[in-house]
């Protein structure tokens, strides 16, 4: 019985260990900046999806009278936009004129990657035409602005901390009488910005508001990576589309739209109106382009000659779990750690609050583990005397075995009548690893994910707790590990000393099966994250003591 469920235990990690190993490359920001160019290119289908022109007048509903100077543009119009450039002290933006839309918009925070001057993650990762943010209207006819020239009233915006916020507003001219607004209001200490449409001159009845992202060339394939979206009704839904074409749809109660990885994301969050919102997610093309569009009804007269088209909040940021609550609408949701999640996210307010007054994440990792082998240390305790109880019992255990060999059942009685007699379990060996299982997942999934984490140095050679560790020795090159892995070298040897203390109740076939154990663990550890590699170490290290202790001073 010990023996299955310790194999249960090494084939649930080996599965995880296993994919990590094969398939878990490190997440990598894109490595367009505000200093590069974005030359990934567009297919012809997808281009011709945005025209700098309405879409023609085969529709059988008659256009108001508003929009029939609309059908043809300007030529004037179509013409090469403006930049505009948004400093903040979080980030550096660059707006397109033409449709108002995002080319650039760079964390200062967080970099590409621990190379002191690796550029600022840019969440931009797409070309023109097809940019963030980018518009439709439509009131019988439908009007594609996602290329047309916005006007800027500001071509340089310079927010420093404690400043008020500055709009910047871009005008297109529609037509002889019709004209969009759309103003952006920037914040100088938030990711989030706001996003108000009016019109004057023409009759719109809806808009639609588009996304566009595609996956980082190098990305991690167990953490979700794509489009996603939160209603009250539905809860979190996160979009998985396969082939080019393949497309989803919801239309009801919304809170917000986004394209996410597993530490940043771009999210739209409807600010007025009632809905209800329809929102579609298309894949353009085999480079896994996404468009993500949300529409929804005008809010109605703004005065003055105006109708408001939409108001949102647009958050551009890091995935960090204070940042989001403060934005509101349930964005927090957006940090779904899966089935782990009621203990993961404990995990990760234990670490923060830790992170207050002792800042490392390594030594809050410690002490973490430290509390959690605090609070399992009763159960450990009480599972270790029963491990040598049973150990005792073994010559015991063995005559039953001889004398009952052919009677299964018979056996099995008097088995449980000596466990019983010395109130033993003989699965009480396992329970305290069964019930660390799911931490150590939990804590999995926070070192993925959990921004906080993200390039956080521990000390010496271990300069990211969520990459696997690694000292390089000039002259030393390992085949596929590249680096000396000393940490989960240090984890293996650490098991195996905890093993060898350990009494066991196993027969000599297999003790010598579960000797391979700590070889097994330290290959499958060789590419997790060195903050789980320290987590791991540290509670094979508390147990040794524990194992010490209860060897030394318990009969």
């Amino acid at each position: 019985m010990e023996t299955r469920a310790l194999l249960a235990i090494v084939l649930s990690i080996a599965v995880l260990a296993g994919f990590q190993f094969f398939f878990g490359n490190k997440l990598q920001a894109p490595v367009s900046s505000l200093n590069g160019t974005n030359t990934s290119a567009v297919n012809s289908t997808v281009k011709a999806k945005v025209e700098t022109r309405p879409v023609s007048s085969n529709t059988s509903q008659k256009k108001p009278q508003a929009l029939k100077s609309l059908v043809e543009l300007p030529k004037e119009e179509a013409a090469e936009g403006r930049d505009v450039v948004v400093d903040t002290p979080l980030f550096k933006a660059v707006i397109s004129e033409n449709g108002a839309t995002f080319r650039h918009f760079v964390l200062k925070r967080y970099k590409q990657t621990i190379d002191k001057d690796s550029p600022g993650v840019d969440l931009v990762n797409v070309s023109p035409p097809l940019l963030p943010l980018g518009v439709k209207i439509s009131s019988g006819a439908e009007m594609d602005l996602r290329a047309r020239l916005f006007t800027a009233d500001n071509l340089k915006v310079e927010l420093r901390e404690g400043q008020e916020p500055v709009t910047v507003r871009f005008v297109c001219r529609l037509g002889e009488n019709a004209t969009l607004i759309k103003d952006y209001t920037f914040k100088s200490e938030s990711y989030a910005f706001d996003l108000t449409m009016k019109i004057t001159g023409a009759d719109a009845r809806r808009y639609t508001v588009f996304l566009y992202d595609k996956p980082y060339k190098q990305s991690t394939r167990y953490v979700f990576s794509g489009p996603s979206y939160f209603s009250p009704s539905k809860g979190l839904e996160e979009i998985k589309l396969k082939k080019p074409g393949d497309s989803h749809a919801y239309s009801g109660d919304l809170d917000w739209l986004s394209y996410g990885d597993n530490y940043f994301m771009t999210a739209l969050v409807p600010n007025g109106g009632k809905g209800p919102w329809n929102v579609k997610i298309v894949l353009l093309n085999e480079e896994k382009l996404t468009e993500s569009s949300l529409s929804a009804p005008v809010l109605g007269d703004a005065g003055g000659g105006f109708i408001t088209l939409a108001r949102m909040s647009v958050y551009m940021g890091p995935k960090e779990i204070e940042r989001l609550k403060r934005v509101g609408h349930n964005l927090s949701k957006a940090i779904n750690f899966g089935w782990f999640d009621p203990i993961a996210k404990p995990l990760l307010y234990v670490l923060n609050f830790m992170y207050k007054y002792v800042p490392n994440y390594g030594i809050c990792i410690i002490l973490l583990t430290v509390l959690i082998k605090v609070l399992f240390w009763p159960l450990a305790h009480k599972s270790a005397q029963s491990m040598k109880t049973m150990q005792k019992l073994q010559p015991k255990l063995q005559k039953l075995k001889e004398k009952y060999g052919d009677d299964k059942e018979r056996l099995n009685k008097e088995l449980m009548q000596l466990y019983k007699t010395y109130k033993v379990n003989p699965m009480s060996g396992c329970l305290p690893m069964l019930l660390q299982i799911p931490v150590f997942f939990a804590l999995y999934k926070v070192l993925l994910q959990a921004i906080e984490l993200r390039h956080a140095p521990f000390m010496l050679w271990i300069n990211d707790l969520s990459a696997p560790d690694r000292l390089m020795i000039p002259g030393v090159h390992i085949p596929m590990i590249d680096g000396i892995p000393v940490l989960t070298l240090l984890m293996g040897a650490s098991m195996y000393l905890q093993q060898k203390m350990s009494p066991s109740s196993l027969d000599p076939t297999q003790a010598k099966m579960m000797q391979l154990l700590p070889i097994v663990f330290t290959f499958m550890f060789i590419n997790f994250p060195s903050g789980l590699v320290l987590y791991w170490l540290v509670n094979n290290i508390l147990s040794i003591v524990q194992q010490y202790y209860v060897n030394k001073f318990t009969d």
